[in-house]
Parts: structure tokens; C-alpha cells; sequence
């Protein structure tokens, strides 16, 4: 097996944030193996099973290989076969008479999760069409923390595992078994084997918990008053770095004087966790020199994601760990191509007044349009109409909260093209299905505008089928019919040679490095200050008026009323062998994970009549669904925690594979949504279950 197997090294991608180092065996254009890479920069050799089975998205069966053009109505799977002109004509012809019509802002441009550097391509796309509305899921992924913290502290804090840290704290983050932006658990392990204490934050006993010294087991969407319990704890009994506070916070008196309020017994009855617990946890973490804290996508599922992000950003400053080696550091970029010019957003200078998310005075720096308020534009018409929608590597039929409003919207639009691999519920549809290439089979680069600090190379190492186009490439080649053609490249393939220029290197050279990184420099603030108003971290917003925010991190409620009618908790999990909605059609996973499961507490599922393997119907005020039960006593009994991104890929494309039976966003609403980044709550829903029968 092993004769004339040529061994090429890249970075696995698209089955989460990617980074994991692979060395990919090929043989006549076929991946026949997949491992991982011992010097990996990020993960030393560590491999997940979704890494090594990432090859069978090359060769499933039902993969799409041709260009479709809907032949039906809307939604009924019938489709026709078209040449990539016909299907690029047949896109920019529609999107041009929009347009015409209504102006460039009627069409919005989606992407899912960021994959490579095809996200900031169709960021120049929208620019130079003219559009202003990129709709993404950064109100509810990696813009809460990262824009928080722009204002607070003017960068975003992120947690350096490559540097000592005495203790870390995973809030909200299971780093072993789904990978955080750019966070693989391999450096983290790592420092836990030389003795890094640890403090795990989670409704469920994940797997880090065993090496846990304290695990506060939260209420679901209380993380806020958490966050000011340890603030409590930390000022009043003296804990925190007075040198750091005098000289380089702002507002700590106000802050101060704000959490006196929420004593560990006051914020033990929000979040069911025991106040000597919030006291232990908040001494260890302000006592060890440094310490981290490693905060995940979950503390962003819910309205009150804003005031969790800035009260856990005010816990880093007051106890001077941030920008500090092994603590939450400004990760330094490479010398690389600035998105700005990338993205030509020199071209829209007036982007940030015309965006439909301006209307709803969404905070400053988030340049993306939430999925609520697009959905809103196409429904309602406000602030204005949008009639068309361009979207590629993203699933909102299922990913969207409401997905019901989310299948509303795609149906009243226009014109809908979808970019992907596999014919998935949103694409279904679709107009226009686009067969797209995915990774492995074109050179691109990961990690570029995540703030991490690096990017990596990853490589082409086999051709795709013949009519499976790169994203860069369809929207490349789509760009010169709906925008001035000299601003778009001959070959889409200059754009990864744009990106590392500046750093003196072809694409080629960047390769056989692998990755760049930028400089490690920690305590930026001592030479020129903070980059806020102040100069200083702003533990009251010094802006908070004039953006119309709360200049204090708050706890006013509970995400969602509690309802007598309701008595239970959900949550929700990503699964290791997933990405969100994404590879439930490769069978080496399926196989690992062949149902929908909602974990439930045995003494829940006895009081309810429920059996392991039982299925189950979930309600909320909002929908209904089923899944499959899991007993495990790893969760409190008044909490369960439900599968998100499930459809059926074995079901049938004209009712778009099932897509309502066991999606848990059939459960969730956008009824509410926090004003800063327009985040619907996902987590801590009331919820009701019964045995299906």
C-alpha cells in the first residue's frame, strides 16, 4: 500500500476552524491516507476522527459534480443539468436585474463559518457589486468576544497556550472534543501534563473535568452573573492586581461598587452553582500567576452574550493577565496582505451607514449582517427590501435560529444560488446549485483574520472532478460579470500569492514553511497604551453613551422566563464528529454518531418514562422536535442538552431531507435578540419532553 505513495503536508480544514498539521498520502490523484504531522505548529501530531475521515468528501457518491438549475418550483428537487457558463450567466443576469431594480442592497451575500480565505473573497465580491450586507453567524460565533474586547481593551484577547500558565479556565470551552478558533487541545493538554491547574465551566461533566481541580456546574445562559460572582469575590476580599488597576484600568471604582451586589449566595441561586464553589474558583484563578482563560462560542447563545463577554474580559484586566505570556494575549499578526485592502473596502466607503444592521444600531466594528435581521430585510422589508441572496459554505435552513422564518425567507426571495458541496436543505432550495471544490483540492490558507496571531499553509494535493470549482474561482469569475472585471485576477490563484506578498514570499515558499506567525510581544500597553478612548482598559466603557451601551457588564434576567409549563432546561452541543450541519452524509462518521441524541439525566428520564434509545419529542414555546434519548448522569437533572445541525441526507430532496423533524432550531426564536450584536438565545430555553408513542 505503501509503493509510490507520495506524502504532501497541509493543514486539515472545513471539518471545524482547522489547524491540525496532516500529512496526506496520495496516489493517482486518490487520498489514501490521512495522518497527523508530528511537527505540527498548532497540534504536535493530534488527529480527530473527522481529520481522518475528511478524504470521503472527495469521493462520496451523491457529492455534486454539475453545475443544477431548479426545473420544478421552488422546493420540489427537480433540477437540470447546465454548463458552468449558462450557470454563471444565469447568476449574475439575476442578480444584475435586482440590482437594477432595487439597488445593490437588495442582495445579501452569505457565508457560514469561515473556511479559508474564500470568506474574504466574498467579502470583495458584495464590496464591489456594491452591496453592503454580508450575512454571517458572527452574532453568535467569535464576534462577541473579539469585537467586546476591541472595546474594552482594544484587542482581542486571546488564550496563549504557548507560553506557561499556572491555571486555566475553560468557560464554555471543550477544547478536546470540538476545536475553538485556532485553539487545538494538544499545546492545552500539554500544560496540563506540567502541571497547569484547571477550572472547567459547563452544564456537563465533559472529559477535561476529570482533570479539573473545580468544575462549577452553570445553569445554561447564566454565565454573566457568574462572571460578576467572581468580580464580587476578587475585589472584596483584595485579590486583584492593584499596580495594574491603578495604572492601567478605567472605572474600576464604578465596577467596584457595581458587583457588591452579586455575593457568591446571591449568584449561587441564578446559576445553581454553590457559593463556596464561586469563592474557591474565584480565589484560585486571581491568586495564580498567570492564568488563562480559554472562553468558548457557548457564552455567545444568548442576549446577554455582550455583558458575559465584557465581564470576562474585566476578570483578565483586573487581575493583570492580559497580554501577558500564558495569559489572554493580543496575538501580533505576520506580515501579511491587511483585510482592508483585500477586501476593497476602499470601494464602499459608506458601508457602515448602509448596512441593514445600522437600522438596528447594532455596535460599532460588526461588519456582518445577523441572520435575524437579514431574514427581517427579505420578510418585512426592513429597513429596506432584499430580493436576492448569494450564499457558499453555509447551511441557514438549519443553522439560523427559527429555521422556520429562516425557510420563510428563501422561499419569498427572487433569486437564491447556493455554492456547495453536497446538495444540503438550503440548497434544495435553491435557483442555481453550484458544485463547489472543497478541501484538498485547491491551494488556500487558513487562520487569516481569526486574530490568532498566524496563517497556514493549506496546499492543493489532488485535482478536483472536472466541473467542482474553488469558491475563490466561482466567485472570481462571477465577479467580472457583475462588477468591473479589471478588479477581479485572470487566475483566481493570485489571491493566496496577494495575501503573503507583503511578507516577501510566494505562495510556494509559504508552503514549504507551512505557517507564518507574528511577533511575540506581550505588555504592548506599557510603550504606547491601550487602543481605547482612555488609554486603559476600560472597565466602564468610556464610549458606552455615545454608542448607546451599558458602560458596566450587567445581569438584569434570565435569557428566557421561566414557564411552569416548561419545567426543564435546554441546551445544546456541537458533536466531535460534525461541523454544525455539515458531513452527516459520509458514513465513516455517521457510523460514530448515527442518531440525534439529547442527553438526559436518568432520574429526568424515570419521571418521564424514558429509556435509553427512547425517542423523544422536545418542545418549547416556540416548536417541537425529536430526537433520541441518552441517559448519562453527567448532566443536572433539570437540564438536558440537545444535537444541534441535524437533517437526513437519506431522506428526500423535496422535503428538503427532513429538515424539520429533528433540527434544533425548530426550537429556538428570534423574538428576542441582544441589541449589540443581534444574538438570539440558544441556550437555556424552557423546554418541555415526552416519550414519542
Amino acid at each position: 500500500m505503501e509503493d509510490n505513495i507520495r506524502w504532501m503536508k497541509t493543514h486539515c480544514a472545513r471539518m471545524d476552524h482547522g489547524g491540525c498539521s496532516l500529512l496526506v498520502g496520495v496516489k493517482d490523484n486518490q487520498i489514501v491516507r490521512v495522518k497527523g504531522d508530528p511537527e505540527g505548529y498548532l497540534s504536535k501530531g493530534y488527529i480527530c476522527p473527522k481529520g481522518v475521515a475528511s478524504p470521503d468528501r472527495l469521493t462520496h457518491p451523491d457529492r455534486l459534480r454539475h453545475p443544477l438549475k431548479r426545473a420544478g418550483k421552488r422546493g420540489e428537487g427537480k433540477w437540470e443539468r447546465i454548463t458552468w457558463e449558462e450557470a454563471l450567466q444565469e447568476v449574475a443576469g439575476n442578480l444584475l436585474e435586482i440590482k437594477e431594480k432595487y439597488g445593490p442592497k437588495a442582495v445579501a451575500f452569505g457565508v457560514g463559518m469561515p473556511k479559508g480565505l474564500e470568506h474574504f473573497v466574498l467579502i470583495r465580491l458584495a464590496n464591489l457589486f456594491g452591496s453592503p450586507n454580508v450575512v454571517a453567524s458572527q452574532d453568535v460565533c467569535h464576534a462577541p468576544r473579539e469585537i467586546t474586547g476591541i472595546h474594552t481593551c482594544g484587542f482581542y484577547p486571546v488564550a496563549d497556550f504557548h507560553h506557561p500558565s499556572k491555571l486555566a479556565v475553560l468557560w464554555g470551552s471543550n477544547i478536546t472534543s470540538t476545536n475553538e478558533e485556532g485553539e487545538i487541545n494538544s499545546l492545552f493538554l500539554e500544560q496540563v501534563k506540567n502541571g497547569m491547574e484547571l477550572i472547567v465551566i459547563d452544564p456537563r461533566r465533559i472529559d477535561t473535568v476529570k482533570k479539573a481541580r473545580i468544575w462549577l456546574q452553570i445553569r445554561p445562559g447564566t454565565d454573566n452573573a457568574l462572571a460578576l460572582g467572581f468580580l464580587n469575590v476578587i475585589i472584596s476580599e483584595g485579590l486583584y492586581d492593584k499596580e495594574f488597576v491603578e495604572k492601567w484600568t478605567a472605572g474600576f471604582s464604578d465596577l467596584a461598587e457595581h458587583v457588591k451586589d452579586f455575593t457568591p449566595e446571591r449568584v449561587s441561586e441564578i446559576t445553581w452553582v454553590a457559593s463556596e464553589l464561586i469563592r474557591d474558583a474565584a480565589r484560585c484563578y486571581a491568586q495564580a500567576k498567570p492564568a488563562v482563560i480559554q472562553w468558548g462560542n457557548p457564552i455567545e447563545h444568548n442576549i446577554f452574550t455582550f455583558d458575559t463577554a465584557r465581564a470576562i474580559i474585566c476578570l483578565m484586566a483586573i487581575t493583570g493577565n492580559l497580554d501577558v505570556p500564558g495569559g489572554n494575549m493580543e496575538a501580533k499578526d505576520p506580515q501579511i496582505v491587511g483585510l482592508g485592502p483585500f477586501v476593497r473596502a476602499d470601494l464602499i466607503p459608506d458601508k457602515h451607514k448602509n448596512m441593514i444592521s445600522a437600522h438596528h444600531r447594532v455596535i460599532p466594528r460588526l461588519m456582518t449582517i445577523a441572520p435575524a435581521y437579514f431574514r427581517k430585510a427579505v420578510l418585512e422589508g426592513i429597513p429596506y427590501p432584499v430580493k436576492g441572496f448569494y450564499a457558499m459554505c453555509c447551511n441557514p435552513l438549519l443553522t439560523y435560529a427559527d429555521s422556520r422564518q429562516t425557510y420563510e425567507a428563501l422561499m419569498k426571495l427572487d433569486f437564491l444560488a447556493v455554492a456547495d458541496i453536497f446538495m444540503t436543505p438550503t440548497a434544495a432550495l435553491a435557483d442555481i446549485v453550484l458544485p463547489a471544490a472543497t478541501h484538498f483540492e485547491f491551494d488556500d490558507i487558513g487562520h487569516l483574520g481569526i486574530g490568532h496571531g498566524y496563517i497556514l499553509a493549506r496546499p492543493k494535493v489532488v485535482e478536483p472532478p472536472e466541473e467542482c470549482w474553488p469558491d475563490m474561482k466561482i466567485m472570481n469569475e462571477l465577479g467580472k460579470r457583475i462588477s468591473p472585471p479589471e478588479l477581479w485576477h485572470d487566475d483566481y490563484h493570485t489571491f493566496v500569492e496577494d495575501v503573503v506578498k507583503p511578507a516577501g514570499l510566494t505562495y510556494a515558499e509559504f508552503v514549504e514553511k507551512g505557517y507564518l506567525k507574528g511577533p511575540d510581544r506581550f505588555k504592548s500597553y506599557e510603550k504606547k497604551g491601550f487602543k481605547t478612548p482612555t488609554g486603559k482598559a476600560e472597565l466602564a466603557l468610556s464610549t458606552a453613551e455615545k454608542f448607546k451601551l451599558t458602560p458596566l457588564p450587567q445581569y438584569t434576567d434570565l435569557p428566557e422566563d421561566d414557564d411552569p409549563a416548561y419545567p426543564l432546561l435546554l441546551t445544546s452541543a456541537k458533536s466531535r464528529f460534525f461541523l454544525h450541519s455539515s458531513y452527516r452524509w459520509l458514513e465513516r462518521l455517521r457510523k460514530l454518531r448515527p442518531h440525534p441524541l439529547l442527553e438526559m439525566n436518568p432520574v429526568t428520564a424515570q419521571k418521564y418514562g424514558i429509556n435509553e434509545g427512547d425517542e423523544v419529542v422536545i418542545e418549547t414555546k416556540y416548536g417541537r422536535i425529536t430526537q433520541v434519548a441518552r441517559l448519562t448522569d453527567s448532566i443536572d437533572p433539570r437540564v438536558l442538552c440537545a444535537a444541534h445541525g441535524w437533517w437526513f441526507p437519506e431522506g428526500r430532496p423535496e422535503t428538503q431531507y427532513d429538515w424539520e423533524k429533528s433540527n434544533f432550531n425548530m426550537l429556538t426564536s428570534t423574538g428576542k435578540l441582544g441589541r449589540e450584536y443581534g444574538t438570539p438565545n440558544l441556550k437555556g430555553l424552557p423546554c418541555r419532553i415526552s416519550r414519542k408513542t
